[in-house]
């Protein structure tokens, strides 16, 4: 979270001191603690977008690079839905956009696209066959982690969107098959 804009729309510090005491804001609904379920799911977004981004900053391939960033946007989407609280939805509509089921859909044709041209493992991976192909699984395995809090928001009665679900499911597939795309079809199994 940043302070106030200053002078010519700028952030006059990334330190807003309003955290000190173990709170933070959501996107909307107020304030909660630092390990409310909200900020959980959002943390879990935000350490998978950073891996995406940075497995796009080593990425050679310029199409794979351009997907990454667009996954990534993606999940700002997400993150919104999740740092919005119980019934202040309708504030995150007027604003941002939201988790729709052609999002999903989007993600499962490129799955497709993908599972056409790819062979896949016919054995568990152990990542790591190339930079970018772990820095993707690792992203995957942060999806998982946002996917798991997303379900307990969604059980507390706190997550409106069933959509987010199903993207943050589905889009744990799809990395796993860019990762082995990144490998160049070729794994490591055990």
């Amino acid at each position: 979270m940043t302070g106030p804009p200053g002078p010519g729309g700028r952030v006059s510090s990334i330190a807003t001191r309003r955290g000190d005491g173990g709170e933070t804001g959501l996107l909307y609904g107020g304030r909660v603690p630092k390990d409310d379920l909200h900020t959980e799911a959002c943390g879990a977004v935000d350490e998978a977008v950073s891996a995406l981004g940075m497995a796009r900053a080593q990425e050679a391939d310029p199409a794979r690079a351009e997907r990454l960033l667009a996954l990534q946007r993606e999940l700002f989407t997400v993150g919104a839905e999740l740092a919005t609280g119980v019934g202040e939805r309708e504030h995150l509509e007027r604003h941002f956009a939201t988790v729709t089921a052609a999002m999903v859909e989007g993600l499962d044709a490129q799955l497709a696209e993908l599972e056409a041209r790819i062979p896949l493992p016919r054995a568990f991976v152990i990542p790591g066959g190339t930079v970018v192909a772990a820095t993707v699984d690792l992203a995957r395995t942060l999806v998982r982690r946002a996917e798991r809090r997303a379900v307990s928001l969604r059980r507390a009665g706190a997550l409106e969107n069933p959509e987010v679900l199903r993207y943050l499911n589905r889009l744990s597939d799809l990395l796993f098959v860019i990762a082995r795309e990144a490998e160049g079809g070729a794994t490591s199994t055990r």
